[in-house]
């Protein structure tokens, strides 16, 4: 009836407006006509204010901005604030390209969703690979021989059978032509035959077909192409056999015949062979544990050819069909939609059946309801729509309304959603609680630290003068102070360059920097203040002056921060050496000037941050590491350091598995790295995610981007808690029309009073 009574309304309005019309036409020749046209004027408006009212008795939600037919459907609803640059899973390397294409490709490993520390299991392998290690001369060694005889190892890989590609029109086979037939519908298109293509939706066909272990082959090979840019090809040339050798004949191929596809299948590649339909093998020079972890990226995913040469073809790229645009995957999503300035959606792939979401997980997961979906096929969602938000209030609002599932904290919005109790633990206050809104927390596998340039003359290197400086403002700098004010106690102060999760890392009494920290009663506590003034006259600074010279000891801190937003941290950091008198002159300049700095050793200090490739102590560890100083040889030890004792030990523990053994030498590794104090340990970030009560299956997990998969949303509640949340207020539109009502009585009188 509602809907019938806004439909006669809206064309009695209509009627109004055009006779309405013709009474201003006529009012050139009657003089009573302008009154008329003014009670004309007047039952219109009614009229629209009627329609008005009607639509807000309706039953829909006036603010949803997602279509009606959608609701009761399998959708997470999220978003996302800029465009991923890449989406092929050889060039990209984002977070924010991760969140897509992490969904997206199978490569063959994955980490365990549940389980802390993170765990390496099969992905689209049918199980973890193989390992054998040859010598120089290719003869086998055992399992554990040294890691000096080791020239080479070999990991075999078997992927699962019968697993298949997305909905594509690369594999689109003509079946209507019969001098054609079976063959490739779409690899011989014009940029005619494109006209009225503009995404991958606007092909008439589309196929699917196997995975097979020459895609993975194929994929590997493409970490060489001479005409992408490819992140990580400086590090798998250095392991994969005969990748360098492999880039440059691909390279002397495409300068030959600039113009033709460069088919890789035509090159083989030495390092990379394919055994069967479902195995190939990866050969890589030395003992090189950490490689397990890379074919668990996007990097070794696998890649049909006829989708790169179906992107190949002429006016593809002017239309934005490229592998950037429209990856080609075997994940259990495929992408749907692309449009980056709205909305990117992705759905489920059709033919994604070689998945099952984890019977285990770690203590607790049982009983937070972690395991309810133990054994289900997955993806337990259909359809992922990200939205665009460049601002955090409206996504804020947004998930508040119930139109975003899950949502990141703000440091605007943090108090309104997160409280600290009397024992420190961190919970969702009352307003969040009262919406059944949870909070998950995760350290991430990341850490921000201060260096020093091991290089300079006063803060750097070996000697107890400089060691006991460092010391000193390890102990002035208050970290936890920092993580408390600037992010919202969303972090905890490091004690060394490992964070929770990762390997080697120790809780409690046995992992603190007892340099910087004591143990009192069940926590650590930050040494005073007057011990940090002893360490720096004994350095021969005492109360901040030279004690030769008799000058104030300044020390100089490059970085890239400037701006109104960082001033306040940059105040604090001066704040904290004045503590022991000691003058910090802050030096802000653009990025690149910063990592020209940075590669010259032109500084004292500096502000950086690593967060790790793969969850394996090597990987923070390298960062230190002698033989990876900037200076001279261009690796990622930003502070130059170098320690013989340190290097030694870190060449035994790189290739080690993780052991007892491993972890000896790590604790003796980092008690090295507390003594010397090349870093300012700073802090292990915390993230911090809400999520309302219809979605389940949440866990931080901040190493495996893949997590989508495995969410689940009750949309019959979420439904109905929208409604709930977002009714409209009518009392304004019932009072407006009574005044309306009111102010046409009292026109109406005046007027027919003036007519009489």
């Amino acid at each position: 009836m509602v809907y019938r009574a806004i439909v006669y309304l809206t064309h009695f309005a209509a009627w109004e407006q055009q006779t309405f019309r013709a009474e201003i036409r006529a009012s050139t020749r009657h003089f009573l006509a302008p009154a008329w046209v003014k009670l004309r004027l007047m039952r219109a408006v009614a009229v629209s204010l009627l329609i008005v009212l009607l639509s807000a008795c309706d039953g829909g939600l006036l603010n949803n901005p997602y279509p009606a037919a959608d609701e009761g459907k399998s959708i997470l609803y999220t978003a996302f604030t800029e465009r991923p640059k890449h989406l092929d899973p050889a060039q990209a390397y984002s977070e924010n390209e991760y969140e897509f294409l992490a969904q997206i490709y199978a490569p063959p490993l994955q980490y365990h969703y549940l389980k802390r520390p993170y765990e390496l299991i099969p992905l689209s392998a049918s199980g973890m690979p193989t390992v054998r290690y040859l010598d120089k001369n290719h003869r086998p060694l055992p399992d554990n021989a040294p890691a000096e005889k080791i020239a080479f190892s070999v990991y075999e890989i078997r992927i699962k059978p019968n697993m298949r590609y997305q909905p594509h029109p690369a594999f689109a086979r003509n079946m209507f032509d019969k001098h054609a037939q079976g063959k490739p519908e779409y690899h011989h298109v014009t940029p005619d035959d494109l006209r009225d293509i503009h995404a991958l939706s606007d092909f008439k066909h589309s196929g699917t077909r196997a995975v097979t272990a020459a895609d993975y082959v194929y994929q590997i090979k493409r970490l060489a192409h001479p005409q992408l840019h490819l992140p990580i090809f400086g590090v798998m040339g250095e392991y994969i056999v005969g990748l360098k050798d492999y880039a440059a004949a691909l390279q002397q191929a495409l300068k030959k015949n600039p113009d033709a596809f460069l088919d890789l299948n035509a090159y083989p590649l030495p390092g990379v062979q394919v055994v069967d339909e479902h195995t190939y093998r990866i050969e890589v020079h030395g003992k090189y544990p950490q490689f397990a972890y890379w074919l668990a990226m996007p990097f070794f995913a696998p890649m049909p050819h006829e989708a790169e040469r179906f992107y190949a073809q002429p006016g593809m790229r002017e239309r934005n069909l490229t592998l950037d645009w429209w990856p080609v995957g075997s994940g259990p999503y495929y992408l749907s939609e692309n449009n980056p300035n709205q909305r990117m959606v992705l759905s489920r792939n059709p033919y994604y059946d070689s998945e099952r979401y984890p019977a285990e997980g770690e203590a607790g997961d049982a009983q937070a309801g972690l395991l309810v979906d133990a054994g289900k096929s997955l993806p337990l969602i259909d359809r992922v729509i990200f939205s665009l938000e460049k601002e955090t209030i409206p996504y804020w609002n947004k998930f508040l309304q119930g139109y975003y599932d899950a949502s990141g904290i703000s440091s605007d919005s943090f108090d309104q959603a997160v409280q600290v109790n009397i024992g420190g633990e961190t919970t969702v206050t009352d307003e969040m609680n009262a919406q059944g809104i949870r909070l998950s927390t995760a350290v991430s596998t990341s850490t921000m630290y201060t260096g020093f340039n091991w290089l300079d003359p006063v803060v750097g290197g070996s000697s107890d003068r400089s060691r006991k400086l460092r010391q000193a403002i390890a102990i002035a700098v208050d970290f936890e102070e920092f993580v408390s004010i600037f992010a919202n106690g969303r972090g905890i102060a490091a004690q060394s360059p490992l964070p929770p999760g990762i390997f080697g890392y120790r809780e409690g009494k046995a992992g603190i920097n007892h340099a910087v920290y004591d143990w009192v009663g069940s926590a650590p506590k930050r040494k005073p203040i007057e011990e940090a003034r002893r360490l720096l006259a004994e350095a021969g600074y005492p109360n901040g002056l030279d004690a030769q010279t008799r000058q104030p000891l300044v020390i100089n801190l490059d970085t890239t921060a400037n701006g109104v937003g960082n001033k306040a941290r940059l105040d604090w950091m001066r704040k904290q050496f004045d503590k022991i008198n000691v003058q910090l002159v802050v030096r802000s300049t653009d990025y690149n000037r910063f990592q020209d700095k940075i590669r010259k050793g032109d500084t004292q200090m500096f502000y950086f941050g690593w967060n790790a490739d793969y969850p394996d102590p090597e990987n923070f560890l390298f960062l230190l590491h002698g033989a990876q100083a900037k200076v001279g040889k261009g690796g990622e030890n930003a502070a130059n350091y170098s320690n013989p004792e340190y290097d030694l030990l870190f060449d035994q523990m790189k290739n080690m598995e993780n052991s007892p053994a491993r972890q000896a030498i790590i604790d003796n590794m980092l008690e090295i790295l507390r003594r010397d104090s090349p870093w300012l340990w700073g802090f292990h970030p915390k993230s911090y995610v809400l999520q309302h009560g219809w979605l389940y299956n949440v866990k931080p997990n901040v190493m495996a981007n893949n997590k989508l998969k495995y969410w689940r949303v009750n949309a019959a509640q979420r439904d109905q808690l929208r409604r709930k949340w977002n009714q409209p207020v009518r009392w304004p539109l019932w009072l407006g029309m009574v005044v309306l009502l009111l102010f046409g009585g009292w026109m109406w009188r005046a007027l027919r009073r003036r007519e009489e």
